[in-house]
């Protein structure tokens, strides 16, 4: 399988460039317009992201921080496209009341060649979806146990449903369910006629497959076909075939926890070694962070807080040579005063000799939670 997804995942862009300039206080919106006008082939290659403005070449540190920025706008809730699949947990699902952008299905069709160029180039969304929605981008069909982590309320009484008599129980229960539109709540059918038809014994079975199909499903069919179809434009479905909906998960979204074990071990010392004060100070301020602040660091460095399906030996750098560029820790000679450098397109981390500590780690805390932006090198 492994093979598989390095096919996805290392797609030869073709020739020329695929230039994207954009401003950083309209990362959403521009990259709309911008994507928008651009004709599939042309978002097959190489892409080339500059923030307005900004000095610096992308080797693909910018296009990862691009796109880490483009997820949490294009992403959040509050801008109606998605909704949390739960209250309680972050998983996205697409908005049934999204159409309250009269815009909305070109959005979703932006939304799909975003994650399409993610994956084309071998970059990573940061955000995640209910299992059901990689399902639906495979053409699965969703079962109910796909509700189980996504609604486990629901899970639980279709489920009591089908293991049980429901002889004389249920007798008044309608082929309809209730929708929550905007704090009114509206009564829709599961089938034409289904508010006249009642669930017995019999039908139960049909009820539970109308009703899964329903909370998946239900006022988000255009939306759905409009962002598959921006997708399926840079990822055709033949090279997905291969895939679950887990692996499509970590194609698209990368290992979300950060393995500090295969971190340490596949990390480069330059100008140093693993006896090293900042390097084992770095490792034992990696411990300590959470790990929310972990992925900052990691995202910091490498312009992504996610790291890639074969974990870090397979860190991309794209900087014109082939193969992973390996998370790098450099030695320098500067001011102790500075804070530690990241170059993103090399995936390395520059630090002064520190003398304590409590020093470096006051430093790399502030590097990681005030820096924006890439050193040019």
């Amino acid at each position: 399988m492994t093979d598989c997804i390095l096919t996805i995942v290392f797609q030869v862009p073709q020739s020329g460039h695929c230039r994207l300039d954009i401003p950083r206080n309209e990362v959403f919106e521009e990259s709309f317009r911008q994507i928008s006008k651009l004709r599939p082939k042309d978002l097959k290659k190489r892409l080339m992201v500059k923030f307005r403005g900004e000095e610096g070449l992308d080797y693909g540190g910018i296009a990862r921080e691009w796109l880490y920025l483009l997820s949490h706008e294009m992403l959040n809730p509050y801008y109606g496209l998605f909704q949390y699949s739960r209250d309680d947990i972050y998983t996205l699902q697409i908005n049934p009341d999204s159409n309250v952008n009269p815009e909305h299905l070109a959005y979703f069709y932006f939304v799909g060649r975003v994650i399409g160029l993610a994956v084309f180039h071998g970059h990573y969304i940061d955000g995640g979806f209910a299992m059901p929605f990689y399902k639906m981008l495979l053409n699965k069909p969703i079962v109910l146990q796909d509700i189980e982590a996504v609604d486990p309320e629901l899970y639980n009484s279709l489920n009591w449903i089908l293991c049980n008599n429901i002889t004389d129980v249920l007798d008044s229960t309608a082929f309809t369910v209730e929708h929550d539109r905007f704090g009114v709540l509206q009564r829709k059918e599961l089938k034409p006629g289904g508010s006249k038809i009642y669930l017995t014994e019999d039908n139960k079975k049909e009820y539970v497959k109308l009703y899964v199909n329903f909370r998946f499903m239900q006022g988000i069919e255009r939306q759905f076909t409009a962002l598959q179809k921006g997708f399926t434009e840079l990822v055709s479905q033949e090279l997905l075939a291969p895939f679950d909906e887990r692996e499509l998960e970590l194609i698209i979204g990368g290992l979300g926890k950060i393995d500090v074990d295969d971190w340490k071990a596949n990390t480069r010392l330059k100008h140093c070694t693993a006896d090293t004060p900042i390097v084992v100070w770095f490792w034992q301020i990696v411990e300590r962070y959470t790990e929310e602040m972990r992925a900052r660091l990691l995202q910091f460095v490498t312009g992504s807080s996610r790291v890639p399906l074969q974990g870090f030996k397979a860190l991309q750098g794209s900087t014109g040579a082939t193969g992973p560029r390996l998370f790098t820790i450099h030695l320098i000679d500067a001011n102790k005063e500075n804070l530690p450098k990241a170059h993103t397109c090399f995936n390395r981390i520059d630090i002064p000799a520190y003398e304590s500590f409590s020093k470096m780690y006051e430093k790399l805390t502030q590097a990681v939670e005030e820096t924006c932006g890439f050193a040019v090198e």
